[in-house]
Order: structure tokens, then sequence, then C-alpha cells
């Protein structure tokens, strides 16, 4: 049985005598030990599922789903202080800027104990033992030094790795992974996705990557979700979803990545024209088809979705049994 079901999740947030649709019937699931990555451009609606999985929305925003359950606990039926029990234990999140996840009047130590004390039955000695267990487990060396500092004395890479290690204290069954390389330079990038990839592989622990990334997403990946405008648009196990790409978004963020030894110097990329569309009010139809090459009148009206294993996209125009030619071939590994 999966470890994540979220089915028809919608986020509403209302302006005044109208309504913005931020995220428009997303319906998933995630399995133990599973690397998901949600992909899409800023403004889809990638940020927003994340918290309204942890139940951290905007005060004004409005959740609402046919099933939101994360091994079998119904989290839309669970209060505050029922929620406050699941996150940094069973469920915890790696947010995308780590200098304004930590709290920059307490120590290090401080805040890493802190989470265990609050969901296990253990003393502050041995909550700073296991603080500094998970520092050295993070590639954090000097560790007992470490936990008596404060988050300014760190480099970003450094409290990345703190943000890390604090969603790791209770070995939760489910991280999620918000962007959390955007700040970092690229060999510290590298660094970080190393270390949630083999900390993912070591605990068993499934994982929600969040990113725009989709070169970063051919090298993690087990299963890959494409969103637009707040819907998933297209969803496969990576090696499927660059190698046959069905989606016309999909196909566009593709042809936008540059490919070693086959992209030469100067040449021009893919790009997606057009603009996104507003969330905002009552929607119709397809909300990639003022974009789309492929679109037809029939586009104004909603776009069906095709299934087809493991691989579902939203177009009309889809062919999941027929393969497409690779635009990243040799990514994924």
């Amino acid at each position: 049985m999966a470890l994540l079901h979220v089915e028809d999740l919608r986020i509403d947030i209302p302006l005044g005598d109208d309504c913005l649709h931020a995220v428009r019937g997303l319906t998933f699931q995630v399995e133990r030990g599973e690397m998901l990555c949600i992909v899409g451009e800023s403004g889809c609606g990638k940020s927003l599922t994340s918290l309204a999985l942890m139940d951290l929305l905007p005060r004004k925003a409005q959740r609402s789903a046919a099933r939101l359950q994360l091994d079998g606990i119904d989290l839309l039926a669970c209060n505050e202080r029922q929620m406050c029990d699941l996150r940094g234990n069973r469920l915890a999140m790696i947010f995308q800027e780590p200098m304004t996840s930590l709290n920059p009047a307490y120590s290090i130590g401080d805040q890493l104990s802190e989470v265990l004390r609050q969901h296990r039955p253990v003393s502050r000695k041995q909550a700073w033992a296991r603080a500094a267990e998970i520092l050295e487990k993070v590639g954090i060396s000097n560790a007992t030094e470490r936990l008596r500092q404060y988050p300014h004395q760190l480099s970003g890479g450094l409290r990345q790795r703190i943000v890390i290690a604090m969603a790791l204290m209770c070995e939760p069954d489910l991280i999620i992974a918000d962007e959390p390389t955007t700040a970092l330079d690229v060999t510290i990038q590298a660094q970080i996705l190393r270390l949630i990839h083999d900390i993912q592989r070591e605990s068993g622990a499934a994982v929600i990557f969040i990113t725009h990334d989709l070169g970063l997403v051919a090298r993690i990946a087990d299963r890959v979700a494409v969103m637009y405008a707040g819907q998933i648009v297209e969803t496969a196990p990576a090696s499927e979803l660059f190698n046959n790409p069905q989606h016309p978004y999909t196909r566009g963020l593709l042809a936008s990545i540059p490919i070693p030894g086959r992209t030469r110097p100067g040449q021009a990329l893919g790009s997606i024209p057009g603009l996104v569309p507003s969330l905002v009010g009552v929607q119709h139809g397809c909300a990639f088809r003022n974009r789309c090459s492929q679109a037809v009148d029939a586009c104004v009206e909603s776009a069906p979705i095709h299934e087809h294993g493991t691989h579902m996209a939203r177009c009309r125009f889809a062919e999941l049994d027929t393969h497409y030619p690779a635009r990243l071939e040799g990514a994924v590994s």
C-alpha cells in the first residue's frame, strides 16, 4: 500500500469578490522508499502543495480534497494538536531558504534537540547526543562544537545541512524537500543532492522533491510529476518521462535543456512562448492551450486524461503507447 494518498487536492485563495484557484484537482501517490520529483515553473503550485500536506498554508488559503492520507491517517480530519504530533515526527519538511527556517536566537543544538524532545521521551543530554550523531551523518565535522553555534555563524551550505538534519531527527516516513538547493552554489548543490539521495536510500524514507530543474530530476528521481497552472499534466517513472514525454509542456521543458555533447556552444535552446494563464475565477479547458503549437478548437473543453500503465498525460493528443525520441538521452541513471 502507498504511504501517501492525495486525491483531488484543491487550494483556493479568496481575492475580494473572486477566488484564485492555485491548485486544481491534484491526484498522486507516494510509495514507501520512493523519490517523487514534482517539477514545473514558478507559480504552478508546487510549494503550496507541499504546505497543504503539512497543513501550513497561509491563513486565507482553503484546502480541500477527496482523500489526503499518510499511512492510513486522514490528514484532513487531524486537528492542530494531531498535526503537531505528525510534523517533524512522521512527516518532515526541508524548506527552501535555511536562514529563515532556523531561529537566530537559539543555538543549533537547542533547535535540533527540541525536535526530538517534542516527540520522544528523552532527556536533554540524550537529545544532544542524537543531534551530534545526525550532524555527523549529514557530513558536518566537529559536531559537538557546531551544536553550540548559532545560524549566523554558519555558511549557507552548513545551514542547509542543519535543516536536513532537523528533518531526520525522528526518522520520518515522508520527507518533503521544497527546492532545498536554490540558494546554494553549484558545488554545494551537488553535495546536498547527493546527501538527500543517500539518506533516502539508507533510511527507506519516501521523499517528495520539489524543483524546477529537470536536469537535476534526471539524476535523482524514481518518478516525476509535471505541474502546470495548478494541475499535474503528466506523471511517469523518470526514465519513461524523459524518453517518452507526451504533454506539450513537458516536451517544451525538455527542449529548453542543453544536452552535453549534443548542444553546440551558442546554439539556441527551445523555449515556450506566451505566459501562464491567470488562475483567478472559473477555469475552462486546457490551461496550456494558449501556448501550445498543437492546440485546436476542442482544447477549450476539459483536457482528457490518458493513462497507460504508470504513465499519465492530461492532453487529447497523448499517445502513451507510442515512443517519442528521447530529449535527455543517457541522462537518467
